[in-house]
């Protein structure tokens, strides 16, 4: 009997990892990283995890990979020291803005690693990329990822002085921002490090401007960076960014079960020795291939090399940028070795009329494309006959869901005392709406992440303990 229930308990734990692994494939959900996953040499790649679905950080070996601050591939930079001019020209002064324009983030005022989602009101180019949406971190720096993890320090990131700071230490520490339309600036006001905050309190803020030009400045700096230490949290000072790709697991040797990797292409990293008091850094963002929109200027450009047109796709890239799946994906690298009077060999009619199909399906064969919709072109009177067929539909619907909103106010108003009236007015409230929570997380370097939960009050914020 012991033998069999033994046998028993092991298929059960089994079963119950099959099932773990199959809904963490299905679901996407990144799995937790420890903080030692930092300390990896950049050249190296991790091993594959055991499970499927699971997101990786990895870096590029050194030679696909541009990361030295003085490649200038991306950024040129210049730095500032206390007694230059320039200096204070770049420092943005929130205390000379009008209150409504500076606002306290009153979560990350009074939080310690945790993670907040601010929305640009215009389009910042980062890396070639134009984002609206930027996740701001109490330890000092700016996530610019399109898909959040836990460890957000690892790559994609805009980082004045990423470190172990803790607002919520002291009433008077801030993360305070400000956006004009022109420009946006966060700065970190007297915040202090974890467990060190005799040490003093650190003043700096990064400028982000419209045009991409990105500065750090630095107002009050008390220990040197390179004091700083790195053990429970990275300590970083510069740029950084890194395209996801879907490889298949080792264990399924299928394509529908992948890892997601986060792979690390291009840093720019500051010698944290420059960074006193009074100094600051100003990066200006270099052309890029994504920037052209056509195969001649694309091929032809003498501000960008290394890039190459891909006609179904209809971008200029080198292949090593944030869209770079999409790229292997609809065979962009075979096209790139072409030429312009390869797509440019048919008329401009046919061209218009491959073009809009090949969006949406990659092939090899543009002049297919072409063939196929020639050849199952409808008539024109039968082409307006089902446009007006949809139309009518379209209108028909719309008129039916407005006779049954009017059907459904009559009803509730002539019949208050049933139940279903009811139940709708007592939810007609205004704390019936979602708030913003912060995740829990169990790992040093591990950022709370902001999600949206349901049946809470507006603007109400539950902030957990990350240990």
């Amino acid at each position: 009997m012991e033998l069999g229930g033994l046998l028993l308990v092991c298929l059960l734990q089994a079963q119950l990892g099959t099932l773990w692994t199959h809904e963490d494939s299905e679901s996407g959900t990144p799995p937790e990283r420890s903080a030692s996953s930092l300390q990896r040499p950049r050249g190296a790649r991790s091993a594959p995890p055991p499970q499927g679905g699971r997101l990786d950080i990895t870096f590029l070996p050194e030679n696909m990979s541009h990361i030295v601050e003085d490649s200038q591939r991306y950024y040129s930079w210049q730095s500032f020291g206390p007694d230059d001019g320039r200096t204070q020209d770049l420092w943005v002064d929130l205390d000379s803005f009008h209150k409504s324009q500076v606002r306290i983030h009153g979560i990350l005022s009074n939080a310690h690693q945790k993670a907040a989602m601010v929305a640009l009101s215009f389009d910042f180019p980062f890396y070639g990329h134009y984002l609206r949406q930027i996740i701001v971190a109490t330890g000092g720096f700016i996530f610019m990822g399109e898909i959040t993890h836990r460890m957000l320090t690892a790559t994609q990131y805009i980082a004045p002085l990423m470190a172990n700071f803790d607002p919520s230490f002291s009433i008077n520490s801030t993360v305070r921002y400000s956006d004009n339309g022109h420009l946006f600036v966060i700065q970190w006001d007297k915040v202090q490090l974890k467990d060190r905050e005799t040490e003093g309190a650190f003043t700096f803020q990064a400028v982000l401007y419209r045009n991409g030009t990105v500065v750090f400045n630095y107002r009050e700096i008390p220990v040197p960076v390179e004091r700083i230490n790195s053990t429970e949290h990275p300590v970083k000072v510069g740029m950084s960014d890194a395209f996801m790709a879907d490889i298949p697991t080792v264990q399924t040797q299928t394509a529908d079960t992948k890892q997601r990797t986060i792979y690390e292409y291009h840093r720019v990293e500051i010698n944290t020795t420059m960074i006193v008091s009074g100094s600051a850094f100003e990066f200006t963002p270099l052309p890029t291939c994504l920037q052209h929109t056509s195969c001649d200027v694309c091929l032809g450009s003498n501000l960008t090399s290394g890039c190459g047109w891909c006609n179904t796709l209809q971008r200029c890239s080198d292949g090593i940028d944030r869209l770079r799946q999409e790229w292997l994906d609809y065979n962009c690298p075979e096209e790139a070795k072409g030429t312009c009077e390869d797509y440019y060999s048919a008329s401009p009619e046919d061209w218009t009329l491959s073009s809009s199909y090949s969006s949406a399906t990659p092939t090899s064969s543009s002049a297919k494309f072409h063939n196929d919709v020639v050849t199952g072109e409808p008539p024109e009177h039968t082409r307006m006959t089902e446009n007006a067929a949809i139309i009518a539909g379209v209108v028909g619907a719309l008129v039916l869901v407005v006779a049954l909103t009017l059907l459904a106010v009559y009803y509730i108003n002539t019949h208050p005392t049933l139940a279903p009236p009811c139940y709708l007015m007592q939810r007609r409230s205004n704390n019936y709406w979602p708030a913003m929570k912060f995740r829990n997380q169990d790992c040093p370097s591990g950022y709370g992440e902001v999600e949206l939960t349901s049946h809470e009050k507006e603007g109400f914020i539950e902030a957990e303990q990350c240990c």
